[in-house]
Parts: structure tokens; C-alpha cells; sequence
């Protein structure tokens, strides 16, 4: 979640668009945004279209893979706490 002030200049101008949107979606949106941490409808759409501008980036088919394969190893008990890692490679934790 994103604020106003986070994410405008002082000098920054807002401008005023509007949008068409379906009853559904606006009751949605009426209903989420006060959930989600929103003070304002505004702002949460605002929020949403910076999203869709810079969107998050996707994990790749690679990396998936490898946290599928990561997990299986955990599931079949191929892996180690960072404790008993530690121990095993004789790092001491009294340094940190």
C-alpha cells in the first residue's frame, strides 16, 4: 500500500480524471479500500493505477522451478536450519 505523501512531490500537480466504472466494480472498491489501509477511495485507485504503471516483477519459470525443487528437498528432510548450518560449518553467532 502506497500513501499520497509517499509518492507525490510537493510540487507535484494533481489532476482530476473520471472514470467509468460498473456498479459492481465501484462497490468493490468502496467496500476494499478501507480494508486494505486506504483513507480514500482516491487514493487507493491512484495506488492501483502506479501498480499497473510499474507493475511488480514476475518470477521467472526458472526461478519457480527452483523453489519447487527447494521445497520438495525440505519436504524429504534433504535440508538443514541455519542453526545446525552454522554449527556444521563451525561459525560462531557471538559476532553479530
Amino acid at each position: 500500500m502506497s500513501t499520497d505523501a509517499d509518492d507525490t512531490s510537493e510540487t507535484e500537480r494533481m489532476e482530476k480524471i473520471d472514470v467509468r466504472v460498473p456498479s459492481t466494480v465501484l462497490d468493490a472498491i468502496e467496500s476494499e479500500y478501507p480494508r486494505r489501509g486506504y483513507s480514500s477511495r482516491s487514493e487507493a485507485v491512484r495506488d492501483a493505477l502506479r501498480n499497473w504503471l510499474n507493475p511488480s516483477p514476475e518470477l521467472s519459470e526458472e526461478i519457480l522451478a527452483d523453489l519447487l525443487e527447494s521445497r520438495k528437498q525440505r519436504e524429504a528432510g534433504e535440508t538443514v536450519s541455519a542453526a545446525e548450518a552454522r554449527e556444521r560449518l563451525g561459525l560462531d553467532d557471538s559476532d553479530e
